[in-house]
């Protein structure tokens, strides 16, 4: 599909300088991991919706943006641009604005439509394993976070604020990344993220034995 090779070009351009692993090789994954949800669970959707937000689900993102209402104005231009209808653009902005762990856990995110439930286990899935680890790490290093600290205790959130204040790599894995797993919508996301899950607990009884 035409659109579709658009939109790709479109996040590979706007990624390109993302340094915080959420780049375009992490949108092309989700994307890839979506199509196996689909395939896995064998089922019915839009395919269009779904790759769009995969690709685009980032591109808004007050991590990878710090200006995401311009951004999402440049967004909805770009989808016009390409022919989208307004039904497209609106399935496609509702997921990628609601997707978050951030905005479902402290901003009431609205309900997921069957699209978006599969984009939001593939992104999930992408933080745990062996990429997980990587991307966590890469994320880390790039706000000057230390990868492990004795004395910082792990936290518990109760807003956006807690959420993304400093923390470390390993600390972000007990805050956030092992709680994925029982937040996913699908049958294949579940099973795959509890295997990426002890994964990750198997790298971190390595991680604590060489420390």
């Amino acid at each position: 599909m035409e659109k579709l090779k658009d939109v790709i070009s479109y996040a590979q351009e706007n990624l390109a300088q993302e340094s915080t692993g959420h780049d375009f090789e992490h949108a092309k994954r989700t994307a890839g991991l979506a199509e196996k949800i689909i395939k896995k669970d064998q089922l019915a959707v839009n395919n269009f919706i779904v790759m769009a937000s995969a690709y685009l689900h980032d591109m808004i993102d007050d991590k990878v943006t710090d200006e995401p209402e311009k951004a999402q104005r440049t967004l909805v231009h770009f989808l016009q641009e390409i022919n989208c209808s307004f039904v497209e653009i609106e399935a496609i902005l509702e997921i990628i604005q609601n997707l978050s762990f951030s905005a479902e856990m402290f901003a009431k995110a609205k309900s997921l439509s069957l699209e978006g439930k599969i984009v939001q286990d593939a992104d999930r899935l992408e933080a745990l394993g062996a990429v997980g680890i990587l991307r966590a790490a890469y994320f880390s290093g790039a706000h000057g976070q230390a990868i492990y600290d004795e004395n910082k205790a792990v936290q518990h959130f109760h807003s956006k604020e807690d959420y993304r204040r400093p923390s470390t790599m390993i600390n972000h894995m007990y805050e956030k990344l092992f709680l994925l797993p029982e937040m996913m919508n699908t049958y294949y996301g579940k099973k795959e993220g509890n295997r990426r899950k002890a994964f990750v607990e198997d790298f971190l009884e390595e991680f604590y034995k060489e420390c």
